[in-house]
């Protein structure tokens, strides 16, 4: 009878994904036809030029779309690895074999006695929400290495470690996973990660730093919560325009400048909020380092001066490692993401005109999703940080009873 039960659900979820699976293979290979315009030309233009560049032996320094680490090269000149296929066939093949990577890691955990397939039909559910622009961009592959430093982070700090600097030196916001991290042998190995790969990149191909000053010139981009601001004044007589600059869509005009630097000190205002958490959390659970994580992202997601829909697959799978955890808080914030989602596959690739043009539609759509991913963001550093706080209830074990026998307690 126990056997049924888990088969049955486990069947009905691998059924659900294989049919969406499908779905977006037929979408990003043209079988289908997605409204609006084609968000596989980054892939096929873009990652494209950049594969024949690293091809020859340096970064694309020269580009300002390129902002990405060194280790963004790996992601970019994977498709070499199927050579049978054309470089965007075999991109789309390679997106799909990260999403089933999610997967998998979700479902051993999930599997679990204390634990929950909430996290597996989180990600089922909710990447098919974003349409083909998930196996159109090398993000997938991002988070398949974030979720596996997170399911491997309560017992094997080392490995979520490297894990974690391998994830961070591929798009950066990664390294957000050790915001919850209680043992120095996790930051430890990410940092001996991150540099030995930064040594690599250095010696291997010039130009392995050369994104840093692109990221740091950007502006206000029109998805963006900031954005949203500028959205407004656009209806009340202010001058501004939009221009493609930095690979992404931005305003430019009078007092974007003061919008950028609101943004950023909001953003420098969420890290002293997590370190001011940090130091003050005492009850740490083997979900924590999930919550935590999730958190974090979210914060910096609201207050970037960018969200292209992407960044919506980051959060997606966080949310679904949180729920994995039967004894977790975050299945608000996690639907609140899940509903964002949604709009963000309305929004993005189907309005967007009507999001650069500011048009009422396209400013409701804004105003709904980033509303939702503020909501999500909010509830959730409540949840944390009262979970957390020293003589908060929980039904979890402390993290460091969560650890095998021999492993030294969480300050080790």
């Amino acid at each position: 009878m126990e056997t049924t039960a888990v088969r049955r659900p486990l069947t009905c979820l691998l059924t659900t994904w294989g049919a969406t699976r499908l779905t977006l293979l037929l979408l990003v290979f043209g079988v289908l036809r997605f409204p609006g315009p084609d968000v596989t030309d980054d892939v096929s233009v873009i990652y494209r030029g950049w594969y024949e560049v690293l091809r020859a032996g340096a970064f694309p320094a020269s580009d300002v779309t390129w902002q990405y680490p060194p280790a963004a090269a790996l992601a970019i000149l994977s498709p070499a690895a199927l050579p049978f296929l054309g470089y965007a066939s075999a991109f789309f093949v390679l997106a799909f074999l990260a999403d089933l990577a999610v997967l998998v890691p979700l479902l051993h955990t999930g599997l679990h006695s204390g634990r929950s397939l909430r996290g597996a039909w989180t990600w089922v559910t909710g990447v098919p929400l974003l349409g083909p622009t998930v196996y159109a961009r090398y993000d997938v592959m991002v988070t398949a290495v974030a979720v596996a430093a997170l399911v491997a982070g309560v017992r094997r700090p080392r490995t979520m470690g490297a894990l974690t600097g391998f994830a961070a030196l591929l798009k950066g916001w990664p390294v957000l996973l050790l915001a919850g991290a209680v043992r120095r042998r996790a930051w430890g190995a990410a940092a001996v990660t991150a540099l030995a790969l930064c040594a690599v990149s250095a010696l291997a191909l010039p130009g392995a730093f050369a994104f840093l000053a692109s990221q740091r010139d950007r502006g206000v981009e029109v998805e963006s919560v900031a954005g949203l601001a500028l959205h407004a004044a656009r209806h009340l007589g202010w001058p501004g325009e939009v221009l493609f600059r930095y690979g992404s869509l931005e305003f430019a005009g009078p007092y974007t400048g003061l919008v950028s630097d609101v943004a950023l000190g909001l953003t420098a205002l969420a890290c002293g909020w997590l370190l001011l958490w940090r130091l003050t959390a005492r009850r740490l659970t083997a979900h924590t380092l999930a919550e935590a994580a999730f958190t974090a992202v979210l914060l910096f997601t609201v207050t970037s001066r960018v969200i292209s829909p992407q960044y919506l697959v980051w959060l997606i799978g966080l949310a679904a490692v949180c729920l994995c955890f039967e004894a977790g808080r975050m299945t608000a914030p996690a639907a609140l993401v899940l509903a964002a989602a949604a709009v963000t596959g309305l929004e993005f690739p189907l309005c967007f005109a009507d999001v650069v043009a500011s048009t009422p539609l396209g400013v409701a759509l804004m105003f709904w999703r980033n509303g939702l991913l503020v909501a999500a963001a909010l509830t959730a550093a409540v949840r944390l940080w009262r979970s957390t706080a020293p003589g908060a209830a929980s039904d979890a074990a402390p993290l460091a009873q969560t650890a095998p026998a021999g492993t030294p307690a969480a300050s080790s």
